[in-house]
């Protein structure tokens, strides 16, 4: 049976998120720290660009450097991959890194449901995100809206809800979805 296929128009697929890992060698660090640095400079140049994130080798990045940016949509993103700009940062690690760059890429909202763990093929069934990001979400504003309320109480609506909804953003983005994630994995990913 052949997957469902859903078209969209370009641009309001969401934004793209981007992770790369690499192998830095052995007393190259400082090198490549001043590499990222420059290169995160360098895209935050680029129209549509969103941020980026450095996560340091550890045991949980498989002693690997991971790099995740984001751009708002997938025609930014590709604008800033096929650049020349970038493509001279990418020549100038060849000392630097070891083998290849292993390269990951999400859209919406699979970003919530990216695990390190799982390869990069394998992406959660939208049904099982929708399903799970339902409750999580409804059970998120409850919370966050009721522990807020003496803080929000004499806002206008406009204001407090908008308080609201950033708090359960960045709480849902490094708190509560990475650990959902992966108490649900072999559901999500079965």
């Amino acid at each position: 049976m052949a997957a469902a296929v859903t078209e969209i128009t370009p641009g309001s697929e969401g934004p793209v998120t981007v992770s790369v890992a690499r192998r830095v060698r052995p007393g190259c660090e400082a090198e490549y720290e001043r590499w990222v640095s420059g290169i995160v400079h360098a895209a935050g140049a680029f129209s549509g660009h969103l941020g980026a994130y450095v996560l340091r080798p550890s045991a949980q990045t498989d002693n690997e450097y991971v790099l995740i940016y984001r751009f708002d949509t997938y025609a930014h993103c590709r604008a800033w991959e096929q650049s020349a700009e970038r493509r001279q940062w990418i020549e100038a690690l060849d000392d630097i890194v070891e083998g290849e760059a292993a390269i990951k890429r999400v859209t919406g909202l699979e970003f919530w449901f990216d695990l390190p763990e799982v390869p990069a093929a394998a992406q959660p069934s939208p049904h099982k995100m929708a399903l799970t990001l339902t409750v999580v979400v409804y059970l998120m504003l409850s919370i966050v809206k009721w522990a807020l309320s003496p803080v929000t109480a004499g806002l206008p609506g406009p204001v407090a809800l908008f308080i609201v909804v950033a708090v359960q953003v960045v709480l849902l983005t490094y708190v509560v979805m990475p650990r959902v994630t992966r108490l649900l994995k072999g559901w999500l990913y079965g």
